[in-house]
């Protein structure tokens, strides 16, 4: 679609449902303020849907901007079936982060439904004083609805960092908030079966739809934000040099066979194949040594069973955490070459390693 603040804007398949939805729904409204449309009301229903999702762009964007001021990358903005989404690469390292780039959103979103609001008295009769009418209250019931404090919405990380700051804590924070939006979701379902007593209103089927859907939003978004932080918690254990196994350095053209044994006896977890001035070029691909048949291994060069030794598959031995994390998500593989600062092989760090530290961290 774009691009806003350096960040790609795509637009999911669902938007194009619920466009289609709203251009039904607002058509009869259309037809009322401006009569004689026919079929045209269709038209000016999908014109005010596009200006619905237009001022949920400016929302998304606000966090986008926000975020990169702050130095975090953005790499696009969805617009979806239920709103919008940044992508925001990254966690908040402090609370005013968290807090700065959760809030501007809602605040974005009010901002815009004060100004239609206010805009309102002076806006001609027809179909502008109804697309106002409609950005107006949108607009101010997505910016206080955001506010609600519970994960995933922007209210929950607002609740985060508020919380964050009180206890010093960013896993008890996202906990708290993560409940937050489960409570919320306990809210919505029953909201349908209290309508009637409190309004004065029958619910619908649509009601009870509605409820179901935007319940499962806020259960399993909370749920997941609650689970990355236990996980993120355990990743501080990980320590790239401490999983490193030793290595064995030897010339790609060394037949395999010798390669394996000469690692078997110096008791080496890895083999790295290197150039006649001792440079690394390679790492033994542990998978493709062991689909090697032994009986062919004496007649195959190891380089042959060597992953070439790009650059993101050498790590500094000293990574640790959430680094490693990112580094090994960057350029996945199955191994990696540590080395210390002056360049001196330090091992090899195999991603089975990894994952079996972080599965013992949990214990």
């Amino acid at each position: 679609m774009g691009s806003i603040a350096g960040s790609d804007v795509l637009v999911s398949s669902s938007w194009f449902l619920v466009a289609g939805l709203i251009a039904i729904i607002v058509a009869p409204v259309a037809e009322v303020a401006q009569p004689g449309l026919g079929p045209l009301k269709y038209v000016a229903g999908l014109a005010f849907a596009v200006i619905l999702y237009l001022s949920v762009l400016l929302h998304e964007a606000s966090h986008a901007i926000v975020a990169r001021r702050l130095g975090f990358p953005v790499s696009s903005i969805t617009l979806h079936f239920l709103g919008g989404m940044t992508a925001i690469e990254g966690e908040a390292r402090t609370p005013r982060q968290e807090f700065l780039i959760a809030v501007v959103g809602p605040l974005t979103s009010l901002a815009v439904g004060a100004v239609a609001y206010v805009l309102r008295p002076v806006t001609p009769d027809g179909l502008l004083l109804m697309a106002m009418g409609g950005l107006a209250g949108a607009n101010l019931l997505v910016g206080f609805l955001n506010l609600v404090p519970g994960l995933p919405l922007d209210g929950g990380r607002v609740l985060k960092s508020l919380v964050w700051r009180l206890t010093g804590d960013a896993h008890r924070a996202t906990i708290v908030a993560g409940w937050g939006g489960r409570l919320a979701a306990v809210a919505v379902v029953l909201w349908p079966l209290v309508q009637e007593p409190l309004l004065g209103t029958r619910p619908e089927i649509l009601d009870f739809v509605l409820a179901f859907v935007v319940a499962a939003f806020l259960w399993s978004g909370s749920t997941a934000a609650m689970s990355a932080a236990r996980l993120r918690r355990r990743i501080p254990h990980l320590v790239a040099r401490e999983l490193a196994r030793r290595t064995l350095a030897v010339p790609g053209d060394l037949p395999l066979a010798e390669a394996v044994r000469r690692a078997r006896a110096a008791e080496a977890g890895g083999i790295v194949t290197v150039t006649g001035s001792g440079v690394p070029v390679g790492i033994v691909s542990e998978a493709a040594l062991e689909a090697t048949p032994e009986e062919r291994r004496p007649w195959v060069a190891t380089s042959t069973v060597a992953r070439t030794l790009d650059r993101g598959l050498q790590l500094p031995a000293d990574i640790t955490g959430e680094e490693l994390v990112m580094a090994i998500s960057r350029s996945p593989a199955a191994e990696y070459l540590l080395v210390d600062p002056d360049g001196s092989v330090v091992g090899v760090l195999s991603t089975v390693d990894v994952d079996r530290a972080f599965r013992e961290s949990a214990h």
